[in-house]
């Protein structure tokens, strides 16, 4: 520390002070009840939308009507019954498990049971490492 100068200490006071309550502070039960005790005016204002939704609730009636007067059908797309035999048949052909087969193909077993049952949502990549793992041609003509 040389060539800074003699040190000093400030011995000024510092004050720290609480912050002023913010708005939900001042709501708050306890506050409300400590202004009143200390002879504060109070101001009690009803809104015209208070403990209700109907903000939200407005718009609504629109939404539905559009739902109700919809008429297509939403649904994904499932695997054909043409696919799902021929998944089953060729595994079998190998002579290999839902889980050998999926395991040679790099996925969950889940996903083979859900394609050879039907449930599963046709994805082209699945497919693929499932014609070269099994050899066959799943989809397309044959």
């Amino acid at each position: 520390m040389a060539g800074i100068g003699p040190i000093s200490q400030d011995w000024e006071p510092v004050v720290i002070r609480k912050k002023a309550p913010n708005a939900a502070a001042k709501r708050d039960e306890k506050a409300i009840n400590a202004a009143r005790r200390a002879g504060a005016d109070i101001e009690t204002v009803k809104k015209a939308t208070g403990g209700t939704n109907k903000a939200a609730s407005s718009s609504t009636s629109l939404n539905t009507r559009k739902l109700d007067d919809e008429t297509e059908n939403l649904a994904h797309e499932r695997v054909t019954t043409d696919l799902k035999k021929n998944i089953m048949q060729s595994r079998m052909d190998k002579k290999l498990t839902q889980s050998q087969l999926a395991q040679m193909i790099n996925e969950k077993p889940q996903i083979i049971q859900e394609y050879e049952s039907g449930k599963a949502i046709p994805n082209q990549q699945i497919i693929s490492k499932l014609e070269r793992a099994l050899g066959v041609k799943l989809r397309g003509k044959k």
